[in-house]
């Protein structure tokens, strides 16, 4: 008997152990698991959120196999569930994207359900997809069981016309074709590259932005996250986070200990010296929520104000993940924190190593373009600001990647939902100037907050990105770029200035006071407010129904508990 496994099972002992747990034990046996298995060694929930429904998930059954292998290895015994996972790049643009966000948080309630039900010692969490990532982790943090994640990896990227190219410029390539500067043909071939294989979209949008920052937080063992998904390499970094999962377990390393105040902080930075995703903010929001962990929305201005821009990667610049990852990796831009002065060092992560060892040990390629000095930033300051003003009390996020505007003044052209707009914009309806307002869309009123891609993209591709600005109560994907603010709280459902604002209302965006207001009186304001009425809700029954109920402000995470 391996006396030091068995100390190991602080919690399935519950389940496995004694005389009145014999049925439990059947049931158990029948799934393949041995006299040595149920008395003598810990139980860790393998937590995947598998689908063959996209490219980001659908390898992570293999990833899976390895990890359960590396847990065998280790002593320990992995049972595995899953969890659902929607899409972004296929629902974006219709109703089906209301469901994203709202996964996220069903994907933690059902991996605390698994882990809390079956009493398990610990929990490797397997995401793909950008929702799955903050999805697990604030299950981790939530369940505070020795726990980590992996990140299943990057794309390649496609090959069009000698170029690099990634689903965001497929996206942008509908604009191109509505605006006639590519063919249909061109298109369909574009739609065909884009995509070559397994992995997570490819650029630094949601889901690599979110895989960067889980590593710099330490709650992923630094390096494991950027191999892409179908390097060689993936295979033995899930092996080995299997394995280093009964190493937690020995140390009692919880993700509370881990998720603290000053990581998050590493994990916001690493975020806006990258060009990251605005989808950074919510997501950070929530899972400091669920580790009580105080984080306001203040704070990612507070570190990206701060914070050089030193990645060339897309949306707004030229590099992919996959270039990153031959640069060094995560633990470069650890490295250039650490060189700045902006890193907390001391902060332990699930290798046992501070951070700060971490990023000291980093192997930067040498003269790699993607990651710049510190002496050579692309901007002085971060990727991200958060604005607040009479339009958005609670603040906004806005991303200056891609682009130099500081300010923008003009009309408002109003729409109350995403559909609208993307036809007004198909249509050439949007002149130089124009602010689109795109409302009731947020986390309560969409419900589900969609991600405008399809919008941002098509005005891209139409070439008029530089010429007007946007705004919305809902969200935006790590593809967008352009003068684009996003999360604007209060919602327009719960009765947030953005409700009452009009056709021609003019609308100023100021970044160097963080300002975004309407230029109308405080009594036009309170007097429009006044009349302004809800809407009935648009779902009134099931999943969506309960979500829109609960849900909280996107300032605070958009969290349900």
């Amino acid at each position: 008997m391996n006396t030091d496994l068995k100390s190991l099972k602080h919690r399935s002992s519950t389940v496995t152990d004694g005389l009145g747990r014999a049925a439990a034990r059947s049931y158990l046996r029948s799934v393949g698991l041995s006299d040595e298995d149920l008395h003598n060694k810990p139980l860790v929930a393998i937590a995947n959120t598998w689908t063959d429904a996209m490219p980001c998930n659908a390898h992570l059954q293999r990833l899976a196999a390895k990890i359960k292998e590396g847990v065998r290895a280790a002593g320990g015994v992995p049972l595995e569930c899953n969890t659902i996972a929607i899409s972004d790049g296929i629902s974006m643009g219709t109703e089906g994207m209301k469901c994203s966000l709202i996964s996220r948080e069903i994907i933690a309630d059902s991996i605390e359900l698994f882990a809390r039900g079956y009493l398990f010692d610990a929990v490797v969490a397997l995401s793909g997809c950008d929702k799955t990532i903050p999805g697990t982790v604030m299950a981790l943090a939530r369940l505070d069981l020795p726990g980590l994640m992996l990140y299943g990896g990057s794309i390649a990227p496609g090959k069009w016309h000698g170029k690099d190219v990634t689903i965001q410029d497929v996206f942008e390539g509908v604009g191109s074709c509505a605006a006639g500067k590519i063919t249909k043909e061109d298109l369909r071939d574009l739609e065909i590259a884009a995509c070559p294989g397994m992995g997570a979209c490819g650029g630094q949008f949601t889901a690599n932005t979110m895989s960067m920052a889980m590593e710099m937080l330490g709650i992923s063992l630094m390096g494991a996250n950027s191999v892409p998904a179908e390097d060689a390499k993936k295979d033995q970094v899930a092996f080995e986070t299997g394995k280093q999962i009964v190493e937690l377990l020995r140390r009692k390393l919880t993700p509370r200990k881990i998720i603290t105040r000053k990581a998050l902080e590493n994990a916001i930075a690493a975020g806006v010296m990258s060009g990251g995703s605005t989808n950074l903010v919510l997501h950070l929001l929530a899972i400091a929520r669920e580790a009580g962990v105080p984080l306001n929305i203040d704070d990612f201005d507070r570190v990206s104000a701060k914070t050089p821009l030193l990645c060339d990667l897309k949306p707004g610049g030229k590099f992919v993940a996959t270039d990153i990852y031959a640069a060094g990796g995560t633990a470069v831009v650890a490295k250039r924190l650490l060189d700045a002065g902006l890193l907390n060092p001391d902060e332990i992560t699930v290798s046992g190593r501070t951070i700060g060892e971490e990023a000291r040990d980093a192997k930067e390629a040498p003269g790699q373009p993607v990651i710049r000095p510190l002496t050579n930033p692309i901007k002085p300051t971060g990727g991200l600001v958060i604005l607040k003003g009479n339009l958005a009390p609670e603040g906004c996020v806005l991303k200056v990647v891609g682009h130099k505007r500081m300010s923008h003044r003009g009309p408002a052209r109003v729409f109350d939902c995403e559909e609208d707009s993307f036809a007004a914009v198909q249509a050439k309806q949007i002149k130089s100037g124009d602010v689109v307002v795109i409302r009731y869309e947020g986390p309560h009123g969409g419900p589900g907050m969609r991600e405008m891609l399809a919008v941002t993209a098509a005005i891209v591709g139409q070439g008029i990105s530089d010429q007007v600005a946007l705004m919305t109560d809902g969200r935006f994907s790590g593809a967008t770029y352009g003068f684009t603010a996003g999360h604007v709280a209060p919602e327009a459902s719960k009765g947030g200035p953005i409700a009452i604002v009009r056709d021609g209302d003019m609308i100023s965006f100021d970044v160097a006071k963080r300002r975004l207001d309407v230029e109308l009186s405080d009594d036009e304001i309170r007097r429009r407010l006044k009349e302004w009425k809800p809407p009935k809700p648009r779902y009134e029954t099931g999943a969506l129904a309960k979500y829109a109920k609960l849900v909280s402000s996107a300032s605070e995470g958009a969290v349900t508990g």
